[in-house]
């Protein structure tokens, strides 16, 4: 590992007497693991250097996924615990409603997935706000997969109305949704622009509590909107 960082600290490589001198490893024993190393694929040697090769830049790669994940989770539990509600980060990522993160609490439980998120999007507020960013190729794909279909008595009920709803979108308000995927349950979502990234954030209340959905979605979006613009928030994962 220590002859990884070194060799890390040099983007136009660097050669094994100097990758041994930095990671405070015997010459001979430098030699062997860098061998090692470049069989494996973690680093490779051109013209005398050795140089960090696709293996180890997948290491770092997952390390960074990860930051993003940790970032992600931190600030869905900061969000649910000033708001009081349970809140959710989703994208749509090759054809898929993709539910990334969570963040509630026994007293305020996320929606029970008694259906799944990727087929029913046309019925939950995270799925049309996900489709609404989609181009109409796009959107047209994913209906052809996971067709409109009957969820719950207040759902959408056809494709036609569905378009028609996802048209009239604005980009700066939230997408409402009253029991059309869960009875007893209302949502709401905002998009998150960052990039070419499909993204989405929502927050869920009992139908009885539905007077409390729109302030909360409405202070989630100033919230995030801070976040995405002072502390660089990633929202590629």
């Amino acid at each position: 590992m220590r002859l990884l960082e070194a060799a890390a600290s040099h983007p136009d490589g660097a050669p094994a007497k100097q990758l041994a001198r930095e990671a405070g490893v015997a010459l001979p024993t430098a030699y062997h693991l860098l061998r090692t190393l470049a069989h494996e694929g973690y680093v490779r040697r051109e013209r005398g250097v050795f140089l960090l090769a696709e293996a180890a830049r997948r290491l770092g790669g997952g390390a960074a996924q990860q930051n993003r994940r940790s970032m992600i989770n931190d600030a869905l539990a900061h969000w649910r615990d000033a708001l009081g509600v349970p809140v959710y980060f989703a994208v749509y990522r090759e054809g898929e409603i993709e539910v990334v993160a969570i963040a509630d609490t026994p007293t305020n439980p996320a929606v029970h997935e008694w259906a799944d998120f990727r087929e029913t999007g046309h019925a939950h507020a995270i799925g049309q706000c996900l489709l609404a960013q989609l181009d109409a190729e796009a959107r047209r794909d994913h209906l052809d997969r996971h067709p409109v279909g009957y969820v719950t008595p207040y759902s959408v009920r056809d494709e036609r109305t569905l378009l028609r709803r996802l048209a009239a979108v604005e980009r700066t308000r939230p997408v409402v949704e009253h029991q059309e995927y869960a009875l007893g349950t209302v949502c709401a979502a905002i998009p998150l622009t960052a990039g070419s990234t499909v993204a989405a954030m929502a927050v869920s209340l009992p139908a009885h509590q539905a007077e409390r959905l729109l302030p909360a979605i409405g202070q989630l979006q100033v919230e995030v909107g801070k976040l995405l613009k002072t502390l660089g928030f990633s929202i590629s994962i």
